[in-house]
């Protein structure tokens, strides 16, 4: 059976339910795992579906679709590392720093070379990362953990988040689109990034090449409200032209 034959049985699979896993594509096309994982790519990359942690989900679902920190820790790893490379040399010695929840920002956690920094967090993850490193302050903030993105997030979070007033966040997203906006899944993770964005002088997307016109269910803010966005290398010059013509800079990374 070929390649296209196989990704449109997929695509009829997917018509009939919200997922499917690997496996159970292999064992209906009677097809090797790896192969299956090889025509998910390529139907991704295609902007037929989007892959899960497993298996993937059709593109019709997207919208409230919200992928697992397990779905996102390994999926395009290699550019979100050449992205908090970049974000973590703006972080200076002494500044304030609030870091999303999220895989990209975990990243970036790793990479701080700056001394006497304040880390501001709603990441049980990046709070592990940082716990070792004695030139770094680390506050977390508290609140309901989602077992979903592992973020901590509600009034709790919230109203911790309040009380400080930082020199860069950087937050995470779903969907960027110069039209909708910046978004996110869950409403309650949207407000908590939010009111990170409102304490900070500085606001810094960080969110992979995609991410970029994708739309999610919860809008975080428009992309007005962005000072930057670092991202990865496979958008185009048009459109980073047509993010700084509406005040927005956009790195690739």
């Amino acid at each position: 059976m070929f390649a296209q034959e196989r990704q449109q049985i997929i695509s009829n699979m997917l018509k009939e339910k919200s997922s499917i896993k690997v496996i159970e594509i292999a064992e209906a096309l009677e097809v090797s795992e790896s192969t299956i994982r090889r025509d998910l790519q390529e139907m991704e990359e295609k902007s037929l579906l989007m892959r899960t942690h497993g298996g993937a989900v059709g593109v019709d679902n997207r919208t409230n679709y919200e992928p697992s920190f397990l779905d996102k820790k390994d999926e395009r790893k290699d550019k979100k590392i050449k992205i908090a490379e970049y974000a973590s040399k703006m972080i200076n010695d002494g500044d304030t720093v609030i870091l999303d929840s999220g895989t990209t920002t975990l990243e970036i956690a790793k990479r701080i070379t700056a001394k006497d920094v304040t880390i501001v967090t709603n990441s049980i993850d990046i709070a592990g990362e940082l716990s070792s490193n004695d030139q770094i302050e680390v506050i977390v903030t508290g609140g309901s953990i989602r077992v979903s993105t592992r973020a901590m997030v509600g009034t709790i979070t919230e109203r911790m988040l309040k009380n400080f007033r930082v020199d860069k966040a950087f937050i995470g997203a779903n969907g960027i689109s110069i039209d909708d906006g910046v978004t996110t899944p869950n409403v309650t993770e949207a407000q908590t990034k939010k009111v990170m964005m409102n304490n900070a002088r500085e606001v810094i997307v960080v969110a992979d090449g995609s991410k970029f016109r994708n739309v999610s269910f919860s809008v975080i803010c428009p992309v007005k409200a962005v000072s930057m966005i670092i991202t990865s290398d496979e958008i185009t010059e048009q459109e980073v032209q047509e993010y700084n013509e509406v005040g927005v800079e956009v790195i690739t990374t």
